[in-house]
């Protein structure tokens, strides 16, 4: 079953583009890993969230999540509370959301230009004529 990670940070002042950058150019390399986003989320706050095809997977990948944080370390600011420079969390997906798929749209076919018809109307009136003419 899917599963996610969130670690959440606060960077220090003057830092947050070095930061942004460093996750541009971070490379993820990770077994398992899906797709991920850094998020800003406030002054100086910004959380990570990593999508992942299972939760063994985050497990295993602990130990080069922990590295790419190291590159990151002398950027951020103490979160306080006894949390220290991050606060990480991750589970598997109990409900997931996912867009629906918008159908595509139906082409039109361009209706092909009727035949043109004599017109009826003189047709009948000639017609109607001449019966005229024979009965008298």
């Amino acid at each position: 079953m899917t599963a996610y990670n969130v670690v959440r940070f606060r960077v220090k002042p003057g830092r947050e583009k070095e930061f942004i950058e460093g996750h541009r150019k971070a490379p993820v390399d990770f077994s398992g890993w899906r797709s991920g986003g850094l998020v800003k989320t406030g002054d100086h706050a910004y959380c990570l969230v990593g999508e992942w095809n299972r939760f063994d997977d985050i497990v295993a990948a602990r130990p080069k999540l922990i590295g790419m944080l190291d590159q990151f370390r002398d950027m951020l600011e103490d979160l306080g509370g006894g949390l220290g420079i991050t606060d990480p969390i991750s589970g598997e997906a109990v409900v997931e959301f996912r867009a629906k798929p918008k159908p595509a749209p139906r082409k039109v076919k361009a209706k092909k230009a009727a035949p043109k018809r004599a017109a009826k109307k003189p047709a009948r009136a000639a017609a109607k004529k001449a019966r005229r003419g024979r009965r008298r």
